[in-house]
């Protein structure tokens, strides 16, 4: 059916009209959130969707919760699944925070458009270096890629110099690896934005060539402490959280940080984001705020995730390496992409 063209004319007029004030609405209120969360004036409840360690956002969200008040509902999940989720729920999705593990899942999500900016007051708790350019988002923890060895068969001297060097002949089946968990696929996605296409699909073909798969990153250390392979790639806490419980997996292991910049020196960042579509983006800013906080942050001081401290100038565990001595390369987790890695990791037969 056609329409006239002054009808079009006052349908695009009408538009136009509700648009603006939409924006003045939302502008007002986005306001208001974040004055309401840098204020700490905040109650109610919020959902985070939570692809982090169980454990560890609920020390956080009990934390939150005895400090503000505000009820905190996890829905807990894998960082892919739950990225998945949040896009194709859209503007309907019931969550007002989004935690993971890795940045790709968090970069896909803000691709697709769904998250609000993070409040200044929250980004200027974060060093540069662990949050996105874009401030979509922010980081709350940080992992190391770093290779476990059978220290009854190798020395340090016996190790690779770069992740690199686990695509040549001499380590073929030698080594292992999940590569269908997020974690694995974050490492990739370093490599990706570092090296290059070609770089990345060459060390992939030889990873297939000679690395051993295992489901999930505990399973492959633990291949490690067997004897089943010589060492395997994957993130530094699972040692030191075995090492903190009976030691039973790792006895045998000893952790290689590669350093100088190598790929296989990067440090993931786990990350947190506020929904465009957040029910309560005040409490969710407020929490955001709280985990990055010195409070929030003194969980990973303190507690046992073992995973790195790295907002509000908070030491991480006295156990680990510290994070300025990793020496890890400089990735910018805005332009970490999932879709390309998992593309890539498929065509050469690693999923």
């Amino acid at each position: 059916m056609k329409i006239r063209n002054n009808a079009l004319a006052g349908i695009a007029l009408a538009a136009t009209a509700a648009l603006g004030l939409a924006a003045c609405g939302s502008g007002t209120s986005s306001s208001a959130s974040s004055s309401a969360a840098a204020d700490g004036k905040v109650s109610g409840e919020i959902t985070v969707y939570n692809a982090q360690h169980e454990s560890l956002t609920q020390e956080w969200v009990d934390a939150f919760t005895k400090e503000t008040g505000v009820k905190v509902t996890l829905r807990n999940g894998e960082d892919p699944e739950m990225a998945n989720q949040i896009i194709q729920e859209g503007a309907a999705s019931p969550a007002d925070v989004f935690l993971t593990e890795n940045s790709p899942a968090m970069t896909q999500v803000e691709n697709a458009g769904l998250f609000a900016d993070v409040d200044k007051a929250t980004t200027d708790q974060v060093p540069a270096a662990y949050r996105p350019s874009t401030n979509k988002w922010t980081g709350i923890a940080a992992r190391s890629t770093v290779l476990v060895y059978d220290k009854t068969k190798l020395t340090e001297d016996k190790l690779p110099k770069s992740m690199l060097d686990l695509a040549k002949p001499e380590w073929k089946g030698r080594w292992g690896a999940s590569p269908s968990g997020a974690d694995f696929q974050a490492i990739v996605s370093a490599l990706l934005e570092l090296k290059g296409d070609a770089a990345t699909e060459e060390w992939l073909k030889g990873m297939k060539e000679n690395y051993k798969s295992y489901k999930g990153n505990s399973t492959a250390m633990k291949a490690v402490d067997a004897g089943e392979v010589d060492a395997a790639l994957i993130y530094h806490y699972y040692y030191f959280g075995d090492q903190a419980k009976t030691g039973e997996n790792s006895k045998n292991v000893a952790q290689h940080y590669f350093k100088n910049q190598d790929p296989g020196a990067f440090v993931s960042v786990s990350g947190g984001g506020v929904l465009k579509s957040a029910k309560n983006a005040a409490a969710a800013q407020a929490f955001l705020k709280f985990i990055t906080g010195k409070k929030g942050q003194e969980v990973l001081q303190t507690g046992d995730s073992f995973e790195y401290a790295i907002g509000s100038d908070v030491p991480s565990n006295d156990k680990l390496v510290p994070i300025k001595d990793l020496q890890a390369p400089t990735v910018d987790p805005a332009k970490l992409n999932s879709a390309k890695v998992t593309d890539l990791m498929t065509k050469t037969g690693l999923l």
